[in-house]
């Protein structure tokens, strides 16, 4: 049977083994003269160099007898229930601590039990009193006798090590007070002064020593405590008043001007396919109305609110979004030029004087000096003897033109109208098709099929009289127009009552009588319709046409004794 204590090579325990749960054996070894309880003799335990311990492991020395030490787990009571309440109250690492001092035996620094640190005197260890039933329990102790004192001194505390063994202790944790670098933000940790570690030289808070003055992270928390409410505060406030300000704008009555507004008049220039919130925003930014909001309702509330149409408004300012509307739809708050398909541009050019308040004559001046500069295409004016380059580029539609804006503005918007409604066609192919020299003179023929024609009806029928009659070849006209329309245009007038001699003696290119083919440019600005019906004839014959009323009814005939039938009809309905 192997002895308990006795085998080679067996390893010495150390008083944190995990086999002792908490890491303490609070009982003394027995004293070499005692009896073992289990040879039956005294076993002697020879006084050895103690092996250092520290946080890496055993030092250099052996420590044979306690090595060999018979291995037994005393039992303990009450004490050891004390032990633990002992360990709980002051944390795992001081009591791992003053464990490792009972074992040694020496005096050692008693800890208040009143948590006020260490004390300075020194007392034996006598941690435990002795369990009867332990028979080791009166033994002295000679483990460690002859150990020297390292807690002797208050300097000497942490014990010293051997230099050559010596490894940094960790750090003790503190779980009853941490600082704000354990886990607490120095922010609430205070400055309170009063837990100043300067009267504990060794126990409680002594270890933090040697990590730096923190009082000075504690220090003025209670102005960061104000900057924290009065941030907090005003953000509050911030968010009351944004909130406030959110629900005024989402559910509150738009800002609104009371009344019909003041004696100080405004133009607002209405842009082609505004809507509500942009003519909103644009009565806004000229001080009409106080709110975008307030103009879009009062616009959905009125019944012909959507009719309001783009233009240039003569408006007063400071008005009832209510107001605004009401006076955006008289026409005589209106400041725009209309310009009529088959309005030819002299009077294109009086209607933009009139709302411009210019001199008559003015807008003509300026569309002879800067045709070039108002975007006219490519293809336009190649004929030197077009007698306007404008002709046929100033698109049918309803333009802004308020006292204050130049001509040139109001002109260049025309074009750019014109341009942009043109280049949706591909005019060069559709002239080849037709026969036509150039895209010119597709708007040439656009043009007097405007003028001749007297309903929708008619421009198809229109278009194919004038390809037929350009046809040098066709044994009715052969290229001969002969249209009253292009010699009023020359001479500036209406009236297709003209002479025969006045015709024959007047030589000029747009007099369709005396020249073959097409007028040099066109004779007004065409509509969509008239334009497209120039792009698609009828092919059924028709050379001649004649407004048989002299106003609204126009019949076409094939031939030249039709023609003469028509002719005599027309003199009945006049009395010519």
């Amino acid at each position: 049977m192997t002895e308990y204590g006795r085998g080679e090579g067996s390893e010495p325990w150390h008083p944190e083994d995990p086999l002792y749960g908490d890491g303490g054996w609070e009982g003394q070894q027995a004293d070499a003269g005692q009896q073992s309880p289990y040879g039956g003799q005294p076993q002697h335990y020879p006084q050895q160099p103690q092996q250092q311990y520290d946080n890496g492991g055993w030092g250099d020395g052996r420590q044979a007898a306690y090595g060999q030490a018979q291995q037994q787990y005393p039992q303990h009571d009450g004490q050891y229930d004390q032990h633990q309440q002992y360990n709980q109250q002051y944390g795992q690492q001081h009591q791992q601590q003053y464990d490792q001092q009972a074992y040694q035996g020496q005096p050692q620094q008693a800890y208040d039990q009143n948590g006020n640190g260490w004390a300075t005197g020194t007392q034996a260890q006598v941690p435990y009193p002795a369990d009867p039933s332990d028979p080791y329990g009166q033994q002295a102790a000679a483990y460690g006798a002859g150990q020297q004192d390292y807690y002797g001194s208050q300097d000497a505390y942490p014990p010293p090590e051997p230099p050559s063994r010596r490894r940094a202790e960790p750090e003790p944790q503190i779980d009853w007070d941490p600082g704000p670098d354990q886990g607490e933000h120095a922010f609430f940790a205070g400055d309170d002064d009063s837990e100043d570690d300067s009267d504990d030289p060794k126990g409680g808070r002594g270890d933090r020593r040697g990590r730096g003055d923190k009082s000075g992270k504690k220090r003025k928390s209670g102005c960061a405590c104000l900057v924290v409410v009065l941030v907090f505060g005003g953000g509050t406030a911030g968010v009351g008043y944004f909130g406030y300000q959110f629900y005024q704008n989402r559910f509150g009555a738009a800002p609104d001007y009371a009344g019909d507004g003041t004696s100080e008049m405004v133009t607002v220039q209405v842009p082609k396919g505004a809507g509500g919130y942009a003519i909103g925003r644009l009565l806004k930014d000229a001080g009409v109305v106080k709110s975008v909001d307030a103009f879009v309702s009062a616009q959905e509330q009125n019944p012909k609110g959507k009719a309001i149409q783009a233009g240039a408004y003569l408006l007063k300012k400071e008005m009832s979004a209510e107001s605004a509307v009401v006076m955006m739809l008289d026409r005589k708050s209106q400041n725009n030029v209309l310009v009529a398909p088959g309005l030819r541009n002299l009077n294109v050019y009086k209607r933009i004087d009139e709302k411009l308040d210019l001199a008559s004559g003015t807008t003509k001046k300026i569309a002879e000096k800067k045709y070039k500069s108002l975007g006219l295409p490519s293809w336009a004016n190649d004929n030197e003897d077009i007698k306007d380059p404008l002709e046929g580029f100033l698109y049918p539609g309803t333009y802004p033109a308020a006292k204050g804006m130049k001509p040139e503005t109001v002109l260049k918007e025309m074009v750019t109208q014109a341009a942009e409604t043109y280049g949706k066609y591909d005019l060069e192919a559709k002239a080849k098709a037709l026969k036509l020299d150039n895209p010119l003179q597709v708007i040439t023929v656009a043009s007097l099929v405007q003028a001749e024609g007297k309903t929708e009806d008619d421009y198809r029928k229109m278009a194919e009289v004038v390809y037929n009659r350009l046809n040098l070849a066709n044994p009715e006209t052969y290229g001969l127009l002969q249209f009253d329309s292009t010699f009023n245009y020359l001479k500036n007038e209406s009236d297709i009552r003209i002479s025969e001699s006045e015709i024959k003696s007047n030589k000029d290119p747009y007099n369709t009588y005396t020249n073959k083919g097409l007028p040099p440019g066109p004779i007004d600005n065409p509509g969509d319709v008239a334009l497209k019906a120039a792009l698609n004839p009828t092919d059924d014959g028709w050379y001649y046409f004649v407004a048989t009323d002299g106003l609204k009814t126009t019949e076409f005939a094939k031939t030249h004794a039709e023609f003469l039938r028509l002719k005599d009809k027309f003199d009945a309905s006049t009395g010519s």
